[in-house]
């Protein structure tokens, strides 16, 4: 249905939704077959992987600590980044192409940025934990305390809001009057803009410069932050305390190298001519599963507090034996 200006003055659409067509290059139904497998795989890891680290938080008094807290609520972003985009994914994979309407387009964009924005911000701020309790421990319990570390998780999610608001907004301000085949597997946020009727340049480099704003600052403030904490860790006196810093600290950088690494891949891909759609296509949906599939892996593996406490929870479950 064509519509025209409204009483205000705003151009409204002639795209009532938009057909997700996913990879141009894997469309036959053995590769949708595989894909699906593959994704449908990857997204049940990301869900039992997150939720145990959830579980074991929940259930482990001795974890209740900001630290933890922040760990927890990564954890939970991780699962809605995921939800967001998969089981559309998923539902494409299976019909080949999948209808969806304009205005459920735009919230999964929106979604899809704003959650982005929030896990960036909300690694910065696990940076700023650690400098606390590493270069300030005197301090840390009237700087930093559960309530607070909510709080400042709260925060983040309003940033990545109004962050995802301000490239959305500027992109509902154009018309979208021909095409509405979205060449990825979700509403991703450049693919649909490139869609919209007139010169969107502007609008492009806004989008493009407040995406490597919520990539570079905190990327620039977390470097910061772990130059002064190494520094603080090399005047610890014993051995077994910076030992203790920089495995807990390692633990943090390894997650935060795995979050921007594949960032910025993405970004750069995007802006290398000749590289196919295909791999645009899955570089945006490494960015978006890889992430959140690593982030318990990682935190089970390498922090001993949450392993010791995932292995009492599988003996009270009679899942390990008891240790006499």
């Amino acid at each position: 249905t064509l519509s025209d200006k409204n009483n205000k003055g705003v151009i409204s659409t002639s795209v009532v939704e938009f057909v997700i067509v996913g990879f141009p290059g894997f469309r036959d139904i053995e590769s949708r077959k595989t894909l699906l497998t593959v994704f449908l795989t990857v997204y049940l890891c990301i869900l039992l992987g997150n939720i145990l680290l959830i579980l074991i938080f929940t259930s482990d008094k001795s974890l209740h600590t900001p630290m933890y807290v922040l760990v927890c609520g990564l954890a939970i972003l991780d699962i809605v980044i995921t939800t967001n985009t998969i089981p559309s994914m998923l539902v494409l994979f299976i019909l080949g192409s999948r209808s969806v309407s304009f205005v459920a387009c735009f919230t999964q964009t929106t979604f899809y940025l704003s959650l982005f924005c929030t896990e960036s911000f909300i690694l910065s701020l696990m940076a700023y934990d650690r400098y606390i309790a590493i270069c300030n421990p005197l301090h840390y319990p009237n700087l930093m305390n559960n309530g607070r570390a909510i709080k400042l998780i709260m925060c983040c999610l309003m940033a990545g809001l109004l962050c995802a608001a301000l490239s959305v907004g500027l992109a509902l301000r154009f018309p979208f009057c021909g095409p509405n085949k979205v060449n990825q597997c979700f509403c991703d946020y450049s693919s649909v803009l490139m869609l919209a009727c007139g010169d969107i340049t502007v609008t492009s480099y806004v989008g493009l410069t407040t995406g490597l704003s919520v990539l570079l600052f905190p990327l620039i403030y977390i470097l910061f932050s772990y130059v002064r904490i190494i520094s603080s860790v090399l005047k610890i006196s014993t051995s077994e305390g910076r030992l203790k810093a920089f495995y807990t600290c390692g633990t943090h950088l390894l997650v935060i190298s795995v979050f921007y690494f594949v960032a910025a891949s993405v970004f750069i891909s995007y802006r290398i001519p000749g590289t196919s759609v295909d791999m645009r296509i899955m570089g945006a949906i490494i960015q978006n599963v890889f992430p959140a599939l690593m982030n318990p892996v990682i935190y089970c593996l390498r922090t001993k507090e949450i392993r010791d406490s995932l292995v009492k929870t599988l003996r009270k479950c009679k899942v390990l034996p008891q240790i006499m």
